[in-house]
């Protein structure tokens, strides 16, 4: 008695499409005897097989269990259905709909398959800058709409060759139905400006030669020089107008990278992973990279190849600066026209190519915190692939805020998170923001019924949400912060929240930034705060940690004295206008923020006195720490209305004593970030006792500081709390908006 064929629908979600999905569901089902078929559509991958019950089971659960490289399957879901009689299995045509939110996947480096080939004299694709196969290639920056299928992309005007239609037909090839698949012959090609012989070999001798070399990439451009050239990159500062801000620099490989940096194997895991991201590393002393790459900097931001042309441009040796093609604070250039308007000023010479880029999407910067990643900024390899959420959203678009912008857009258990925008400090960068935003919509088919956005009135971003026609959502900048982190742990209860930035429109209208919150995703209590002191001229005192220190300094009643370097920075008169400002409260603004009081300390120090980038100050006295030295010093927590209040008065005392003193600034750096740590576990045990309260989320700009945040949260442990890092999204303004996006999601 013959068993009987069952028929069985199949939908699976997650990251399915591009990534070589539908040929390993052919051969999968080829190899068990299944008749049926496979298809993309705007929801993802639909599959029907018929066959017996067991071996429709073994089916599934080989698909859970394995799949491309690439893929990421979040749920199959499987209903019976009644057999038709198929005989062989076979890829459908792709199905358009109105409706659907297929995932897209992230770009991927160029696999191991395709390097061999790329230096295989042999091979009809050796040399070739746009090899690819469907482990490996452009994905996000090159797809127009879903499903994605060639015509919806950017290789869409490259006709295949007979050759690779024979590999994308050809159900044992590992091109099979690999939509950027191009040759010599039928692909893209890449030229030099102004024309040389060789573009790639001319864009190297230019660089050695030390010349700027703006050079075309998956997201955008590239500026490259010789790392280790002072002049080159002297040269690259000047015309960029990044004064000090650090550069990533490229290397070939894995060796050469540990000649210039120290890496474990966590750090050697991410550096060769598909994503490919810049990787912070504690830098070597060595002439192969000039002190003016990332001056006063501890850590060096270097990544590996990620395409095809990066590999036939970097031997073994070279190490090159590689940073956004871009002018200061403007959005990354991704047209070949663009680059020549807008980076001629730039570069003496492009290396440019015939693919468009239809996303913009700079390079990630992660790094590795105990064990695992840390991201500082999420882009390239990462985007758009989405941060599961704790709770079913509704069609939300949260804008983020003003720094290192980004965007969520959520519905259902999804939320999509952009690829790294900008500063939103300039109409350029508003517009690629809008961009994206009109593509998102697009891609996944969201259209948003509210947007959360930042409380600060005058955000670009903000002024951008109050203008289009739907409910606005308003969500404290630092509520946003541990809602971040709460949703990426899936966390539903409320958390003891130390949201520790720079800069946050705070509930009351005054600056926030130092701040304690028992937050939930629906609203938040401020339980505590850094004790406030003046910012003179708003904004401005950003730049000048010399003010910040002598506004503190006023603020605990510690004299000016002239040997304290900021006092000494500051001329007499504008001493004098300063102190005027404080007396009477003149052009000033209240601030908690913690990432001034850093600031401050490392003006004290004698560390920096002015900045030319955001968190300068901090990041160049944690990299001068003396490791050994296990004293801290002492801030007192007050209470207040209710408010536990920490006052960093005795710090500032100690600190001053001890430079006065002559103390080492490594020595005053770990005390005042041991003095940090103590005064975050004592603050945490006070409100413990009053809420019952035991997790505890990290969050905010100032916890990109490594040193703070490993040693934060190995005490709170010690003292059995549970604590929630950012592993998905970054804790600076960048992971911002998937915060705002859970906020306004609860609230609904």
């Amino acid at each position: 008695m013959s068993t009987p064929l069952i028929r069985r629908r199949l939908r699976v979600s997650g990251i399915v499409q591009g990534v070589g999905f539908r040929p390993f569901v052919y051969g999968l089902a080829v190899e068990t005897r299944l008749a049926g078929f496979v298809g993309n559509d705007t929801d993802g991958v639909f599959i029907e097989i018929e066959s017996e019950a067991a071996t429709l089971d073994a089916f599934v659960a080989a698909l859970e269990a394995s799949g491309p490289p690439a893929a990421r399957i979040q749920r199959i879901d499987s209903e019976d259905i009644h057999p038709v009689g198929d005989t062989s299995f076979r890829i459908v045509a792709s199905h358009h709909a109105e409706t659907g939110t297929a995932l897209v996947s992230p770009d991927l480096r160029t696999c191991d398959d395709c390097l061999r080939e790329l230096h295989d004299p042999e091979d009809r694709r050796y040399q070739y800058p746009f090899i690819n196969c469907t482990n490996c290639g452009p994905r996000f920056t090159i797809t127009e709409r879903t499903p994605y299928d060639r015509p919806n992309t950017t290789m869409r005007p490259f006709e295949m060759c007979d050759a690779c239609s024979a590999e994308y037909r050809d159900p044992a090839d590992r091109r099979f139905h690999a939509q950027p698949n191009a040759c010599p012959e039928c692909g893209p090609s890449v030229r030099a400006i102004p024309p040389a012989g060789d573009p790639i070999a001319d864009a190297r001798r230019r660089i050695t030669a030390g010349e700027v070399i703006a050079i075309k990439g998956l997201g955008g451009f590239h500026l490259a020089c010789d790392a280790g050239s002072d002049p080159a990159v002297a040269l690259l500062r000047e015309r960029k107008g990044r004064v000090e801000k650090p550069f990533a620099v490229m290397v070939s490989n894995l060796e050469i990278a540990r000649s210039i940096s120290f890496i474990d194997a966590d750090e050697a895991r991410l550096l060769t992973s598909r994503e490919r991201p810049i990787v912070l590393l504690a830098k070597r002393t060595t002439t192969a990279v000039s002190e003016l790459v990332a001056p006063g900097n501890g850590y060096l931001g270097v990544m590996l190849p990620y395409t095809p042309l990066h590999d036939l441009l970097i031997e073994p040796g070279d190490v090159w600066v590689m940073t956004s093609g871009n002018l200061s604070e403007e959005p990354i250039v991704t047209t070949n026209i663009e680059a020549i308007e807008r980076l001629g000023v730039l570069a003496d010479g492009y290396l440019v190519h015939d693919r468009d880029i239809h996303v913009p999407c700079d390079d990630s910067v992660v790094r590795i915190l105990d064990g695992a990643e840390y991201p500082i900024r999420r882009s390239r390899g990462y985007a758009p692939f989405p941060v599961p959420l704790p709770f079913e959203s509704p069609p939300i678009l949260a804008t983020g805020g003003e720094l290192k912008a980004t965007f969520c857009l959520a519905a259902g258990y999804d939320g999509f998170m952009s690829q790294h925008i900008g500063d939103m400090e300039n109409l350029e960068t508003l517009d690629a923001f809008t961009r994206a935003v009109d593509h998102f919509i697009d891609l996944f088919r969201i259209e948003p019924e509210v947007i959360a956005t930042d409380l600060h009135p005058g955000y670009l971003s903000t002024k951008w949400a109050e203008r289009q026609s739907l409910p606005v959502v308003k969500v404290q900048h630092h509520h946003a912060h541990i809602a971040s982190v709460m949703a990426e742990h899936g966390v539903r209860d409320s958390v003891i929240g130390f949201s520790f930035d720079g800069t946050g429109y705070g509930a009351d209208g005054t600056i926030w930034g130092g701040e304690v919150l028992v937050a939930g995703y629906e609203d938040f209590e401020r339980v505590g705060h850094l004790k406030a002191t003046p910012l003179p001229g708003g904004d401005a005192a950003v730049k000048s940690p010399a003010k910040m220190a002598l506004s503190y300094l006023h603020t605990a009643g510690i004299p000016w004295s002239d040997d304290l370097p900021p006092v000494s920075a500051l001329p007499a008169t504008e001493r004098a206008v300063l102190t005027a400002q404080l007396d009477r409260g003149i052009n000033t603004v209240p601030t908690t923020s913690m990432g001034r009081l850093f600031d401050a300390v490392s003006a004290i120090a004698g560390v920096r006195q002015s900045v030319t980038y955001e968190a300068q100050a901090a990041i160049e006295f944690e990299a001068l720490i003396d490791r050994s030295e296990g004293g801290a010093y002492t801030f007192v927590i007050t209470e207040r209305d209710g408010l536990l209040v920490i006052d960093p008065s005795p710090t500032l005392r100690s600190l001053a004593d001890d430079f006065v003193a002559g103390e080492a600034v490594g020595v005053i750096g770990a005390r005042f970030h041991r003095g940090v740590t103590n005064v975050i576990v004592e603050t945490a045990e006070r409100v413990r006792m009053r809420t019952g309260l035991t997790t505890v989320g990290l969050s905010g700009g100032v916890f990109q500081n490594v040193t703070l945040t490993r040693a934060a949260r190995t005490a709170l442990v010690e003292r059995d709390f549970e604590v929630l890092l950012h592993r998905l999204v970054p804790p600076n303004d960048g992971g911002l908006a998937l915060g705002q996006a859970v906020i306004a999601a609860a609230r609904r």
